[in-house]
């Protein structure tokens, strides 16, 4: 049942932030301030339910190559997708958050797998957080551009289908794999997303909110640390 409303609310997240662009108010600043304080909160939870879970499993060096795999296979596939789509345009926001997306739902799903439920709630929160915000953004775009709301919708319930099946996936594909395989799946997903923080959300989130972006990130790892303390 926890599995269900997570990933329900994770991925339900970008078909309300995608109603909430076409047709109610959502600005710049705030948007920009929920996806640093999202940001933040990822810094923790990629660090403790990914890496530190993995280097328990497996060699220090196995870990740490893997991270940067993770890192090096995400930088070249954003890059590849800026380049045909244009990273502005609606299209192209919607791809860079099916990028961003599919690495933090499969870790999602690892994380379901072996942690407490006060840990996958940081997670799932700024998961949640991370996506209303871009999915009000890239509709907004998409309106734009000239699409039909109907359609905009329909893209973003497509997407929140697909991220879905990461986390579903991720959870039921890698349940039984070995320590040290699921090692490597965790710190390959964590540098995933953190080349995605880098690339994607904080960028974005000082380009439209400049003066509490910092204060944003802070309260997100305020937040993401307690709640892991908690669990």
């Amino acid at each position: 049942m926890l599995i269900v409303a997570v990933i329900c609310a994770t991925s339900g997240a970008l078909i309300l932030g995608a109603a909430w662009g076409l047709w109610g108010r959502f600005p710049a600043k705030l948007e920009g301030f929920l996806v640093a304080m999202a940001g933040g909160a990822l810094i923790i939870s990629v660090v403790s339910e990914l890496l530190e879970p993995a280097s328990e499993k497996a060699a220090l060096w196995l870990v740490l190559a893997a991270f940067g795999c993770g890192s090096v296979v995400f930088t070249a596939v954003d890059t590849w997708i800026d380049n045909r789509v244009g990273e502005d345009s609606g299209a192209g926001l919607l791809a860079a958050i099916v990028l961003d997306g599919i690495p933090e739902n499969v870790a999602l799903g690892v994380v379901l797998i072996t942690v407490e439920p006060m840990a996958v709630l940081a997670l799932a929160g700024s998961i949640f957080l991370s996506n209303l915000p871009e999915a009000a953004g890239g509709a907004r775009e998409m309106a734009n551009n000239g699409w039909s709301r109907g359609k905009i919708l329909g893209v973003w319930a497509l997407t929140a289908a697909v991220l879905s099946a990461a986390a579903i996936l991720g959870y039921l594909l890698l349940s039984p794999v070995a320590e040290i395989p699921l090692a490597i799946i965790q710190a390959f997903a964590a540098g995933a997303v953190v080349s995605s923080l880098a690339t994607e959300v904080f960028p974005k989130a000082y380009k439209q909110d400049q003066e509490l972006t910092g204060i944003a990130v802070a309260i997100g790892v305020i937040l993401a640390f307690a709640l892991h303390q908690i669990g």
